[in-house]
């Protein structure tokens, strides 16, 4: 059969995909398979994430205080775990074990509140619990993305496979405001564990479908770290992990600054909580919007035209015009401007980029230095960011305008990490 007869069997939608994003026909199965994975997950977690918000308020604003320090450290307890299992299991075996390890608990914490365990005690461990879930199931995806794309793959796929996460993103929170009076708040657990439970079963189907394609990672191989704290000796060592754990770092301290400032300037220009509610509402709304139509049929466009470390220098580019912004008139509409664009810009561009270097180390530090990476070092940010602004305007009695001049220079430094991010490290992956 001829390409021409081929394009004509085509969908509508797979013809739109194809030349938004370049796609080749051996590789349509592995992209759709790669977006409903990230689906599952994404919208897995965004069910229960009202759920661990309403625990939060079970706790109490100082409880939760404490508990943003709890889920650091439970991080610094969990990558060394984590790093024992990938040193001891075969990577096909390694998502699938830790997918069913926070299946199994989703079904514990259901068992517990089922039994009336409501109290302070079981909702800390549970709000502790999820803000370590999400990272995880997060990691172990893109991980597993890493370990089967090419480079050159990933620069074209992964805005398309990042839509997925988009669309279960927004969808988790429709199916629990539609779900929640029926079921009531902890059957939604039960939910978000099938939704996980087909994320596994996508992740092995992925691994089986790469099986025998050139240049494919072997599942079957065991990685040999030197230790359980390998990856962050890894990072530790290679300047080119170093500067993605840094960039994370310094995105996080900054993107925790307009967060801050996004509560103080809202509540303070909206006494309302359904005005502020509804706000917040439009906001994500347009958020998801404007990332999917760029995930679809943007991403993999600039990824292509720009390069890799150009695209990730957009995101803190936005952050120093959007500082500078508040610096002059910190009120209302500016800071929602500079929300919209920066998350948008982040979820659409800049994190399918920051996720294509990974495809370029060997397996040992995709396995345990992407994850050291994306819990412990992106966990690290929102701490040291909390106690930083925290100190210098509650502490030090400092304005946001003072502090978004201050924040400039971290802004600055995370541009000049972004353009040498383009740097390749001395081994890559074929």
């Amino acid at each position: 059969m001829s390409d021409t007869t081929s394009e004509r069997d085509d969908t509508w939608l797979i013809r739109q995909l194809r030349r938004a994003m370049q796609i080749e026909r051996h590789e349509i199965a592995g992209a759709l398979l790669s977006f409903g994975y990230f689906f599952s997950v994404l919208c897995a977690y965004y069910i229960i994430r009202p759920v661990r918000d309403e625990m939060g308020v079970t706790v109490g604003q100082a409880g939760l205080e404490r508990l943003f320090t709890i889920v650091f450290f439970v991080m610094l307890a969990a990558v060394p775990l984590f790093g024992w299992v990938v040193s001891r299991f075969e990577k096909r075996r390694i998502v699938p074990y830790v997918y069913a390890f926070f299946i199994a608990h989703l079904l514990g914490f259901w068992v517990a509140l089922e039994a009336g365990g409501g109290g302070k005690l079981v909702a800390g461990a549970f709000f502790v619990w999820a803000s370590v879930f999400n990272l995880f199931v997060v990691s172990m995806f893109w991980i597993l993305m890493s370990d089967l794309w090419r480079t050159e793959q990933a620069q074209r796929l992964y805005g398309f496979i990042a839509a997925g996460g988009s669309l279960g993103a927004l969808s988790g929170p429709l199916i629990t405001q539609s779900l929640v009076k029926i079921t009531g708040p902890t059957n939604l657990l039960l939910i978000s564990a099938a939704l996980l439970s087909l994320a596994m079963l996508a992740a092995m189907q992925l691994r089986r479908l790469f099986e025998g394609q050139a240049g494919a990672s072997d599942g079957s191989a065991r990685l040999t770290g030197k230790g359980i704290l390998a990856g962050a000796e890894a990072v530790w060592r290679s300047p080119y992990l170093f500067r993605i754990a840094l960039w994370i770092l310094l995105a996080n301290v900054v993107s925790t600054f307009f967060y801050f400032e996004q509560t103080r300037i809202v509540g303070e220009t909206i006494p309302d909580r359904a005005g502020r509610v509804q706000l917040f509402a439009r906001l994500d709304l347009a958020v998801s919007v404007l990332t999917i139509l760029a995930q679809l049929f943007l991403t993999a466009r600039v990824l292509e035209r720009l390069g890799v470390a150009t695209t990730a220098a957009l995101l803190p580019a936005i952050a120093i015009v959007g500082l500078i912004a508040l610096s002059i008139a910190p009120v209302l509409g500016v800071i929602v401007t500079v929300m919209a664009l920066e998350r948008a810009v982040g979820f659409a561009l800049a994190n399918p980029a920051v996720k294509t270097l990974y495809t370029s180390v060997d397996p040992e530090e995709k396995y345990k230095a992407q994850s050291f990476i994306d819990t412990v070092v992106y966990r690290g940010g929102d701490a040291i960011s909390g106690w930083m602004f925290g100190a210098l305007s509650k502490g030090l009695g400092f304005g946001v305008s003072s502090i978004a001049l201050m924040t400039l220079p971290i802004a600055l430094v995370w541009l000049a990490t972004s353009r040498s991010l383009g740097r390749k490290p001395a081994t890559t992956q074929s």
